[in-house]
């Protein structure tokens, strides 16, 4: 299938903030050839962001943010998870791009920005859809070689409302945490399950 096997008939914007949300009136082809019947559907656009996973291959641990979230604070409202759980989650750098940016540039702002790190050598990595069934947003992700003895501290854009706490991690203990659900943000598992499978040729490639 292709995107001309999609009609749309009108596209309204409903909501226009920090985010927006747009409602799509469209049809689709079917699998048999014949079109769906018309359908309404709201549509989340939180733009195209970056995502980075920041290694030290030297020292073997991984760099993450530790940030408040107030989707996770909506979340944590439901019946399905812990009365104790927190809002503050443990993820890899992120940020979404501005207007004529460039991932890499992107990459390298945030590292700045979140964990008040340059990095070393940048890997692509891949780039995937967050949530196709009610949000245009991708991702692309990259990891980063970055001197880990260097971080510390409180960051973040203080304007935007956002403060960052970086912390440098034995590379075992964040996969841990991965097994043991304590991180639970999709990007960072992704990022993260990337890593715990290139582990030994990522260092192979950094520790010559």
């Amino acid at each position: 299938m292709k995107r001309t096997d999609v009609q749309v008939i009108e596209k309204t914007t409903l909501f226009r903030g920090f985010n927006r949300i747009d409602q799509y009136e469209l049809k689709y082809r079917l699998f048999d050839g014949l079109w769906s019947k018309k359908i309404d559907r709201e549509v989340f656009e939180r733009g195209h962001g970056v995502l980075v996973v920041l290694f030290d291959p030297d020292l073997d641990k991984i760099v993450l943010v530790e940030q408040f979230r107030h989707g996770a604070l909506a979340a944590l409202s439901s019946p399905w998870f812990e009365a104790d759980a927190s809002p503050w989650t443990l993820e890899c750098v992120a940020g979404n791009l501005r207007d004529d940016e460039a991932p890499e540039e992107v990459a390298a702002r945030e590292c700045r920005e979140e964990a008040g790190c340059d990095f070393k050598d940048l890997l692509a990595v891949g780039h995937y859809l967050v949530s196709p069934s009610s949000s245009s947003q991708s991702v692309f992700i990259f990891c980063a070689r970055i001197d880990a003895s260097k971080v510390d501290g409180i960051h973040g854009v203080a304007e935007e409302g956002e403060q960052t706490r970086a912390l440098a991690v034995p590379t075992a203990e964040v996969f841990h945490w991965l097994e043991a659900g304590k991180i639970i943000t999709a990007g960072t598992v992704i990022g993260l399950q990337w890593l715990r499978l290139n582990y030994e040729d990522l260092r192979k490639r950094w520790l010559v």
